[in-house]
């Protein structure tokens, strides 16, 4: 990498690339969900349950 490659600003081009070809994604509108979201989902909801039967809020 030269000095000149690692000062330079993004290009529209390579913004494009980063939005299209993101890694990581937001799980917004468009993306589907995999079957862990929904495993660790529902998990969470039993344990607040549970939780709240233990202090008795219910």
């Amino acid at each position: 990498m030269t000095a000149t490659s690692a000062s330079a600003p993004p290009t529209a081009r390579s913004a494009d690339r980063v939005r299209a070809g993101g890694a990581v994604g937001t799980d917004g509108p468009g993306e589907g969900s995999t079957w862990l979201e929904h495993v660790a989902g529902w998990t969470l909801v039993v344990v607040v349950a549970m939780f709240v039967t233990q202090v008795g809020w219910m």
